[in-house]
């Protein structure tokens, strides 16, 4: 079931990960980074390009979730007051 809820969370979070591929934004959400990383590692690796992801879509996406530096998926740093 875990698999299907990270389906259905993938595609509410549509309109970030085409925002992320056009406009080169760098952040996606933590539930849509979440079900990337479900899709890719628990459930069907080729499943984000049956969805209509190119393969090199789909490595960016799984690196860019997978990565604890990225700014979508990690919380922000708090600024520093000199």
């Amino acid at each position: 079931m875990e698999c299907w809820n990270a389906l259905y969370e993938l595609k509410s979070c549509t309109n970030e990960i085409v925002l992320f591929f056009l406009n080169g934004e760098t952040k996606l959400g933590v539930s849509c980074c979440e079900a990337v990383e479900v899709i890719t590692t628990s459930c069907w690796p080729a499943m984000l390009t049956s969805l209509g992801f190119t393969s090199e879509e789909a490595n960016v996406l799984r690196g860019f979730c997978h990565d604890p530096n990225s700014s979508g998926y990690s919380p922000a740093a708090s600024p520093n007051k000199a």
